[in-house]
């Protein structure tokens, strides 16, 4: 069985997180994941729902699991307005309630930070992927800088019990290799907000195929 989530501290705050980051530039980052997406999407780890509006009309639909009640409510909001027909599913990274082969994208925004089995979940999209099929993923990871990465690691403990568990130091990129995909094109910056850089700046935009 797996094991419930539910962070009722951390679902308050998020949607006013995700609005003070989108007045700073996140949604021209949400409009880079999701540019050319086609088909059948899964997004995992959907949140409030912020990334549905910018969907693009050649999406046929999007299965959105969100395994944390209070976000999932919000999510089934956002799914009401979004431009491509949006199903909101209950349901964890690690175990996802779908089928097979059933899927052209599967999408990560801002969520492997969280995920509890990282490589678990990634077998999960391998599993729910058509051949061929894509990942797109956009999150924040741990800093290439040394000087950086120290306060990033310092910050680590605090940051998780405020922020839902999310992860500081992950290295993303290099997990979705291991997991048995071929990054295809990645762009790494840092997301700063009126000029300055936070702990969960350095962030990754990509994309990445199932090894064959």
């Amino acid at each position: 069985m797996v094991k419930a989530v539910s962070h009722p501290f951390f679902a308050r705050i998020y949607p006013r997180i995700i609005a003070f980051t989108e007045a700073h530039g996140s949604i021209e980052h949400r409009q880079e994941l999701l540019a050319g997406v086609h088909g059948r999407v899964v997004e995992i780890g959907a949140g409030t729902g912020a990334n549905f509006r910018h969907y693009p009309p050649e999406v046929t639909q999007v299965v959105a699991v969100e395994p944390e009640p209070r976000l999932r409510a919000l999510a089934e909001k956002a799914a009401t307005e979004a431009p491509v027909p949006v199903e909101v599913a209950a349901g964890r990274a690690e175990k996802l309630p779908l089928e097979d082969d059933g899927f052209d994208v599967a999408v990560f925004s801002l969520v492997l930070c969280t995920i509890a089995d990282v490589p678990g979940a990634l077998a999960e999209v391998r599993r729910v992927l058509k051949p061929g099929g894509e990942l797109r993923f956009y999150e924040h990871v741990v800093s290439e800088r040394s000087g950086f990465r120290r306060v990033q690691k310092v910050l680590a403990l605090p940051w998780r019990l405020i922020g839902g568990g999310c992860h500081l130091t992950r290295d993303t990129a290099r997990a979705i290799q291991e997991a048995g995909f071929t990054v295809e094109d990645i762009r790494r910056f840092y997301f700063l907000i009126n000029g300055r850089a936070n702990p969960a700046s350095p962030s990754i935009i990509g994309t990445a195929r199932p090894t064959t």
